[in-house]
């Protein structure tokens, strides 16, 4: 009886030992998003970053979030529509998002690696989250369309990704 038990330990301890490998490998493809008030003043100033390709998220007059990624990577999405930002266009974008009456924040958005891959700019509960696909592809899901109805409504709203 002892060799069985003995036998089913060491078979539950690998088990788990495998699970989290696993685990950490796929935790390992997820980037950061880390507030920065930088990155609010620049939205807000409605300074364009050339090494930026803007989208936005949600209406074209006043978008859920907008984004800046750097130019070496591609995002894999349908939902982000990739925008020619100017200042006066980013001018509007913002002034509009802002009329929604709900306070609007920068987030530097950065790799598995910790490198800094690009901007977020959207009320602080329309989450999300960064997938990395390889080293120069990355998943981005949009926040949920109702994100400023959500917020009225103390961000309860279900995520579909």
């Amino acid at each position: 009886m002892r060799l069985c038990c003995k036998i089913f330990l060491y078979f539950i301890c690998s088990l788990l030992l495998l699970a989290s490998a696993g685990c950490g490998t796929y935790f390992k493809q997820f980037g950061r998003i880390l507030p920065e008030r930088d990155v609010t003043n620049a939205f807000e100033t409605y300074q364009i970053d050339s090494a930026l390709r803007y989208y936005i998220s949600g209406s074209d007059a006043c978008p859920n979030a907008i984004i800046g990624l750097h130019r070496t990577y591609s995002l894999e999405s349908t939902l982000w529509k990739q925008v020619e930002m100017t200042s006066p266009r980013l001018r509007d974008l913002v002034e509009n998002m802002q009329s929604m009456e709900r306070p609007q924040f920068g987030f530097t958005l950065f790799d598995n690696k910790g490198n800094r891959i690009g901007v977020w700019y959207s009320i602080l509960t329309a989450p999300t989250s960064i997938r990395m696909v390889n080293d120069h592809t990355v998943v981005i899901p949009t926040p949920d369309l109702d994100t400023y109805e959500s917020f009225h409504k103390g961000g309860n709203s279900e995520r579909e990704e």
